[in-house]
């Protein structure tokens, strides 16, 4: 057999475009109302569904043999008829709005067909639109006049029939409407239930998230300091093994404080990690009044250092500003260090209450050549966060000597 040359073997068959896609609560999606696999509670729905139809259906048939001058084969034919609405009523779900059309229709001329009629439309009351069950409603209230003049009950007075056509009409109607809107709103808390679910979960992975971001922090902090000042140290040591005594001696003292303070650093988050309590209280912040020790340490390691330092009412510097200005400090001089050993830092705080503080930290040109140190720029994106969080803003850039400047300016409420 050949190949038809309008179709290459290897082309895919054209594929039809995707429908709409619906909102998982709509009450209209014909897919939702037709799930492949039933549930034993949709068995039993459907169970009494076909009973009242039978029920309602077997009423019919006794005023069908009360009525006179019915020909016996109509009267065979209405109960076929009957069978086979009821027995339809197992696919009501499939079909629900053509089930309660065609059901609807054949109860004008089949007694028993009646109770069919009435399970079609507490169907499409439930499965379908207000207009959809609006339009086949007011058709069962007009043919009802028919179907009792028809068949009349001999029991009933027409006009009572049709009263209770109409009540029968309107209670499965509003039966029905009741169960669409509490089924419509049982989707909607468990959509509910499931965006809140959602969101708890991106809120504790944003807690997760901000608790990593806040341990690196702090370890960095903490430590980068500390180890910087080992590893220049340790360096020097290793570049210049023909030092004197008593400049090796001074530089191993260094490296065994540096060490030590970093254990105990280690130590202290290590603690507030385990306990679980990161208050300022289970881990003492340093503040400004802190700063004179941490560049009395940068001197003792061997940096020049200049403090300029003009501000107004040093001791009314709130403790988190403090705590901002000495992180900055620290992490410039641990940047000196690490590249620019040896050469002068100055230290510039100007300022006061209501105008801010400016912060203001130079190093020169390295002296001499330098030691490759691994520097990866995180401290200097640390320091913009941080001053950013303060409510300022942070530069850094290199100097016209050839050295690096870092300002800040953090604000100071009045």
């Amino acid at each position: 057999m050949g190949i038809r040359a309008d179709r290459h073997p290897t082309t895919p068959p054209p594929q039809r475009p995707a429908a709409a896609a619906r909102p998982a609560t709509d009450p209209a999606d014909p897919a939702r109302d037709r799930p492949a696999r039933r549930r034993p509670r949709d068995w039993a729905a459907d169970f009494v569904c076909f009973a009242v139809a039978v029920v309602i259906g077997l009423t019919g048939l006794d005023v069908l043999q009360q009525a006179s001058g019915v020909p016996a084969g109509i009267a065979v034919a209405d109960q076929v008829v009957g069978a086979l609405a009821c027995a339809a009523v197992w696919v009501r779900r499939r079909y629900p709005l053509g089930f309660a059309v065609a059901t609807a229709v054949v109860a004008v001329v089949a007694q028993t067909a009646g109770g069919a009629a009435v399970v079609g439309l507490f169907t499409v009351a439930v499965h379908r639109p207000l207009r959809q069950v609006a339009w086949v409603a007011v058709f069962s209230l007009a043919s009802a006049p028919l179907t009792f003049w028809l068949y009349p009950d001999p029991g009933l007075h027409y006009v009572a029939a049709i009263v209770f056509a109409a009540l029968l009409i309107s209670g499965t109607v509003g039966w029905g409407m009741y169960v669409r809107s509490r089924r419509q709103l049982l989707l909607s808390l468990r959509e509910r239930a499931r965006r809140a679910e959602a969101e708890a979960e991106l809120r504790a992975a944003q807690a997760q998230r901000l608790a990593r971001e806040a341990i690196a922090r702090e370890m960095h902090d903490v430590l980068a300091h500390r180890l910087t000042l080992l590893s220049v140290h340790a360096g020097a040591l290793e570049f210049r093994p023909d030092a004197p005594t008593a400049e090796i001696a001074r530089a191993a003292g260094v490296i065994r404080d540096s060490a030590h303070d970093a254990l105990q650093d280690l130590r202290a988050i290590i603690g507030v990690l385990r306990t679980g309590d990161d208050t300022d209280a289970a881990r003492p912040q340093p503040t400004l009044d802190a700063l004179g020790d941490l560049l009395d340490e940068a001197r003792e390691g061997g940096t020049p250092l200049t403090l300029d330092r003009r501000v107004t009412d040093p001791a009314a510097v709130p403790p988190a500003l403090g705590r901002t200005v000495y992180r900055i400090v620290q992490e410039c001089l641990t940047n000196a260090r690490k590249h620019a050993p040896g050469a002068p830092v100055t230290v510039t705080l100007t300022g006061g209450p209501g105008d801010g503080l400016d912060v203001a930290v130079a190093n020169a040109a390295p002296p001499g050549p330098v030691p490759p140190v691994p520097g990866s720029g995180q401290g200097l994106i640390g320091l913009t966060e941080r001053a950013a969080l303060a409510g300022g803003r942070l530069g850094h850039g290199p100097a016209p000597d050839g050295g690096f400047r870092v300002t800040a300016w953090l604000p100071w409420a009045s």
